[in-house]
């Protein structure tokens, strides 16, 4: 990354991302030429069912997931691992790799947003072995 994001742009895009989230798919996807004419945004909002966990993966981007609603398990390899409740966020870097993102509940759903700084056309998720 040629810069880095200041919390001004975080703060804005996320105001930004949470007023549409009625929407399905992309939330927004916004080339970001100032970072490289490569780089781009991508907001999702992951619904997670009770008990739902994903394999080993990782993002090859700078990642910040919100959590919207419910509890969720989140662990980079090497890291800690987290239990996020609303309000609170979980940060990858590119070359992490995403070990635990699990929903912590067995009868609750949780919702995260997740925003990814990434290159354009590059795939947001690949599966990765620990």
């Amino acid at each position: 990354m040629k810069k880095l994001l200041t919390p001004f742009i975080i703060v804005s895009l996320l105001s930004l991302s949470n007023s549409v989230l009625a929407q399905d798919g992309p939330l927004l996807n916004i080339p970001l030429p100032a970072l490289g004419e490569d780089e781009e945004m991508l907001v999702l909002e992951v619904d997670m069912a009770p008990g739902h966990s994903s394999p080993p993966h990782r993002h090859n981007a700078y990642v910040f997931v919100y959590v919207l609603e419910g509890l969720v398990h989140m662990q980079v390899a090497g890291g800690e691992l987290q239990t996020l409740g609303p309000g609170e966020m979980f940060f990858e870097n590119p070359n992490d790799i995403h070990a635990v993102s699990a929903n912590a509940s067995d009868s609750e759903p949780a919702k995260i947003l997740v925003h990814m700084l990434k290159k354009k056309g590059v795939a947001p998720t690949t599966p990765a072995e620990l």
